[in-house]
């Protein structure tokens, strides 16, 4: 193994360590580039510099350590409002309504959504709830946004976006009814903030609330997992969930073959329901 793969294994095992993600090969050729911010702040022109500096101590004050540097650097926080329309539209017309029949007693929802990036999917399901708020006004409505980066959550907790993030996925009504046009950018309206919280934390970590969560997203984040890794998040996710609760995925995830803690639920595109006994229950069929 070369100076260079050695290095890429190093940055590897830290990604690892920090998120439980892995630089599949073909993520590889991008690492430069996601790097090149860290590169420049330190002076330096390789991945086999950085891996020398990330041996010595880094106690500039005031500066945040490199290795959490490099890990936010190199994490995906691809997001924008409404992402798969079809999906926030089959929350809006059935997966909120089931759940608020369930919970009419309790007038609570619980929603969390892991690896939640910069905000934006956290404040569309706000803003679902936000456009009927009538229906909503006598209950408790808590949307948890989680995600590893501190860097993230602080730009998820402002709820500020520029008008090229605004415009990814929204119409011009629901900028003007759920935005203020800032100095600073477009600023999601208290009264739709004031639904959700956020807070940094690890998917592989003991659940992040102890109460149970009637729906939890968790939208293309155990793509980067290893088998491993994604049986560990699954039973995370599962210990976090309601019985009766939902779990969404990514399109283009699953929990076939992967997990014994979630079935899919029945005529709905990428939901899935809590098995009552998973370590009991076989894993399904691939085929």
């Amino acid at each position: 193994m070369d100076a260079s793969q050695a290095s890429y294994q190093i940055i590897d095992d830290l990604l690892e360590a920090r998120t439980g993600q892995h630089l599949s090969e073909s993520r590889r050729w991008r690492v430069a580039t996601a790097l090149s911010g860290v590169f420049r702040e330190h002076g330096i022109s390789n991945i086999d510099q950085l891996v020398c500096l990330l041996d010595l101590p880094m106690r500039t004050p005031g500066k945040p350590e490199l290795a959490q540097q490099v890990v936010e650097a190199l994490l995906n926080n691809e997001t924008y409002f409404y992402r798969d329309k079809p999906t926030f539209d089959q929350l809006a017309d059935d997966i909120i309504p089931t759940i608020a029949e369930r919970r009419e007693h309790s007038k609570r929802i619980s929603i969390w959504c892991a690896g939640c990036s910069t905000g934006q999917e956290v404040h569309s399901i706000a803003m679902i709830f936000a456009d009927m708020a009538d229906r909503w006004k006598d209950w408790t409505i808590d949307i948890l946004g989680t995600d590893v980066s501190h860097r993230a959550i602080n730009a998820a907790r402002n709820g500020v976006y520029s008008q090229f993030e605004v415009q990814r996925g929204l119409g011009v009504a629901q900028m003007l009814t759920h935005f203020d046009e800032t100095s600073q950018g477009w600023q999601v309206v208290e009264e739709t903030r004031a639904m959700s919280r956020f807070q940094q934390h690890n998917v592989l970590s003991d659940p992040p609330s102890r109460h149970k969560f009637d729906l939890v997203l968790c939208r293309n984040v155990l793509l980067y997992f290893d088998q491993a890794n994604r049986e560990r998040a699954f039973s995370r996710l599962h210990s976090a969930m309601a019985d009766d609760g939902f779990l969404m995925l990514g399109a283009g995830e699953t929990v076939v073959g992967q997990t014994r803690a979630f079935m899919p639920s029945p005529k709905r595109a990428s939901i899935y329901e809590a098995t009552p006994s998973p370590h009991e229950t076989p894993l399904l069929a691939t085929g």
